[in-house]
């Protein structure tokens, strides 16, 4: 595997879709940064070069936006600030549920958990 940003990506997959499990880059990112380091789309991660992916740890750490790491503590600064000051989002990331308005009569089970039956359940 290649590491990338502390990283190991895919060696089996195409170049563009091994650089999409770095936190922070998406196909279309992948692909620009591939065009930047002048590596084929159509070529897998076992196939490179140590000079491609050289060129590859470089066009990354060129990017204007953060990547893995840095945006990971970005994200939960962002979290912890609306927490903080106690707004209505923060107050659903607090009590782990969705935050942007979705319905959780029904759904809303990743934010949730696990289902808990309160009372006697079904068919008491």
């Amino acid at each position: 595997m290649a590491r990338i940003v502390g990283v190991d990506i895919p060696r089996n997959k195409k170049v563009p879709y091994s650089l999409c499990y770095i936190h922070g880059i998406g196909l279309t990112t992948a692909k620009k940064l591939c065009e930047t380091a002048k590596v084929n789309l159509d070529s897998r991660v076992q196939d490179l070069t140590e000079e491609q992916v050289v060129g590859l740890r470089n066009a990354i750490s060129n990017l204007d936006s953060k990547v893995e790491g840095e945006l990971r503590s970005e994200v939960a600064m962002n979290i912890k600030r609306l927490k903080d000051a106690g707004t209505y989002r923060g107050l659903r990331h607090r009590r782990g549920l969705p935050a942007n308005g979705q319905r959780t009569k029904t759904n809303a089970r990743t934010r949730k958990g696990k289902k808990r039956t309160i009372g006697l359940g079904k068919g008491g």
